[in-house]
């Protein structure tokens, strides 16, 4: 069996990152991943200005007592005169800093009447202003290329009058499940069947993650519907995800299917628990991974090692999100063959180390526990792992992300 990380950096090198771009607006841009670095244009702040509502002063010009008369009355937006000694001009938050004044009087310290100041406590020099070019220098790195874009990113690039963007066009991913015992959520049960749950989970996971769930399709145990299913996605996605069907049996047609698209099926048995079974392919140089039919064990080998082939085929800088330590509270000792992600609900201690408590039925087909956990705490093979035990931990909310 390929041991996991083998398994995770084959996966990870199987497709190829984009290599063209596309304009995208600023306001359109959230989860997009930028296709170059971002240098910014102008300094940020543009100008020393004040960072509280109160009175520029030359520090020099402070005295216990001493009144100053109010030159002038400057807010946000306007242009203030140059200070003249031994007076001062109000001020507002993002008030530009008048010439010649260096420290900014907090209105709480102060009095005001008859346009005239009186300093009640003694200020600091230099107090209260936000320095020119203190938070973004002209010419400096504002993103780096492979940055996914949200808020705060997004944020940083209005800063600097960003209106539109080169980014990475959107992944295509298509999605296919098998079997006559499958039918959508919504539709009426027949006798033996059951609710298809991997089509509508793995078009959430592949969201979550920036991506375009292009097709999420269902062939019924055909030669001639998985085929035609195998025809579309391979035309129009950028990769395809499947779930079963790849073993020996007699329906088992996903297999043959991939070999009549031209495509070459790598099996693997990866040593991991839940979610053995993998198999790789490329058709018209296409990654198209299978997944395990189980609905748990197919969330698993997602989470763990498809997220990272969809970061590099995004075009991101980061392809594999950290994993942390965790101790293990359990009254049960696991030890397995293989190593097993166990499905855990993490809380953090006063230790700084988090804690994680395992779902209670770690069953390949324990659907609810897939809510509940979240994330993985990894088993190393054949040890004994127990009560305060520390485990490395895939926290969903990185690794889904």
């Amino acid at each position: 069996m390929l041991d996991f990380d083998t398994a995770q950096a084959r996966l990870a090198q199987a497709g190829k990152a984009p290599t063209h771009t596309e304009k995208c607006p600023l306001h359109l841009a959230a989860g997009r991943v930028l296709a170059h670095a971002v240098t910014a244009r102008l300094d940020l702040p543009p100008a020393d200005n004040s960072a509280m509502d109160g009175y520029a002063i030359r520090y020099a010009d402070y005295q216990p007592g001493r009144r100053l008369p109010i030159q002038e009355r400057c807010y946000a937006g306007q242009r203030p005169q140059p200070l003249r000694e031994g007076q001062a001009t109000r001020l507002f938050t993002g008030s530009v800093m008048p010439e010649g004044a260096d420290t900014v009087v907090m209105q709480e310290d102060c009095t005001e009447a008859d346009d005239m100041l009186e300093i009640r406590e003694a200020p600091k020099a230099g107090s209260h202003v936000r320095k020119r070019g203190e938070d973004m220098q002209q010419g400096g790195t504002v993103l780096e290329a492979g940055t996914v874009l949200g808020a705060a990113q997004i944020a940083a690039l209005a800063a600097q009058g960003v209106g539109q963007l080169e980014v990475f066009p959107r992944l295509r991913v298509g999605i296919l499940t098998t079997g006559d015992e499958l039918v959508f959520p919504g539709r009426e049960l027949a006798p033996a069947q059951i609710y298809n749950s991997n089509g509508p989970m793995l078009a959430s996971l592949v969201d979550g993650l920036g991506a375009q769930v292009l097709h999420v399709l269902h062939a019924v145990d055909t030669d001639v519907s998985v085929r035609k299913a195998f025809k579309m996605l391979i035309k129009d996605c950028d990769l395809v995800l499947t779930v079963g069907g790849v073993s020996v049996g007699e329906k088992d047609l996903v297999k043959p299917a991939i070999e009549q698209a031209g495509a070459t099926l790598d099996l693997w048995r990866v040593c991991m628990k839940p979610g053995k079974p993998v198999a790789l392919a490329h058709a018209r140089n296409k990654p198209i991974v299978c997944l395990p039919g189980n609905p748990v064990s197919a969330y698993t080998v997602f989470t763990l090692l498809v997220t990272p082939l969809i970061r590099a085929m995004q075009g991101r800088a980061a392809i594999l999100p950290p994993v942390r330590q965790a101790r293990l509270r359990s009254d049960r000792v696991f030890r397995e063959s293989r190593e097993e992600f166990l499905r855990v609900r993490a809380q953090e201690s006063e230790t700084g180390v988090a804690e994680v408590t395992p779902y209670g039925n770690q069953g390949s087909g324990v659907v609810s526990s897939l809510p509940w956990a979240t994330g993985f705490a990894r088993v190393p093979v054949n040890t004994d792992v127990r009560d305060g035990d520390l485990l490395r931990y895939y926290d969903c909310r990185h690794w889904l992300a």
